[in-house]
């Protein structure tokens, strides 16, 4: 006897709701995501949930690669733990989601492929300016949660700068399936970001003060290496 297909996670509705919001895409996009089957809880809905996504829309691409199998792939794209998907094109713009993307995680989802598609951003004249002062690579942590209302915007930015910068990659992390992380970064409240390892700015701050805490604190580190 076949074993029944596991239910949709995503509703009509939802479906009907993303397919007018994935219409709006230019140019194709890829997820590139990584998965494992064993001792990884969020594995399998996450995939599931991105096949159904992938679905709705002949722009949009879905590749799936087994971390423990596929390793070359995965230093490919500096992936060190799973679920993680990459939102890119033909370019990998530095864009990471660790995790299951539910809740308001979705909408961040949604809204970088949007992003990616136009290869553009909301991001004010002034952002994008900033941005090219920037000398030193800059890796943001995002720490979320599905029911953070907050979060999104946080994630979201992150995610605008890294499609702004070359030197600039961003990870939104699902901090209820990486509680090593949430211990080694201090997590203690969602949005928590964390900057190059050694800055951690709290909440969701507006474009502007987000920005110049980024580059304050790579400033800093630029500092510090040039010391040393």
């Amino acid at each position: 006897m076949k074993e029944e297909k596991s239910m949709a996670l995503l509703s009509a509705k939802d479906r009907k709701q993303i397919q007018v919001r994935l219409a709006e895409m230019e140019q194709p996009v890829r997820l590139v995501h990584f998965t494992q089957e064993l001792n990884c809880d969020s594995c399998e809905p996450t995939q599931r949930l991105l096949e159904e996504v992938a679905a709705l829309s002949d722009k949009l691409t879905l590749e799936v690669y087994n971390f423990v199998l596929e390793r070359e792939e995965a230093a490919r794209f500096g992936i060190d733990k799973v679920p993680a998907t990459v939102v890119a094109n033909e370019k990998d713009h530095g864009i990471r989601l660790y995790g299951l993307p539910a809740g308001y995680e979705f909408a961040v989802l949604l809204e970088d492929i949007l992003d990616v598609s136009r290869g553009r951003t909301g991001l004010a004249v002034e952002t994008r300016e900033r941005l090219q002062t920037l000398a030193r690579p800059v890796h943001l942590q995002v720490f979320v949660t599905p029911t953070c209302p907050y979060c999104p915007a946080a994630a979201r930015l992150a995610h605008q700068l890294a499609l702004e910068s070359d030197l600039v990659t961003a990870d939104m992390i699902e901090a209820t399936e990486y509680t090593d992380l949430v211990m080694r970064y201090g997590v203690q409240g969602v949005p928590k970001t964390i900057v190059n390892e050694t800055h951690a700015i709290e909440g969701a701050l507006p474009e502007p003060y987000f920005v110049e805490q980024i580059l304050q604190a790579a400033n800093v580190a630029e500092a510090a290496s040039a010391r040393n």
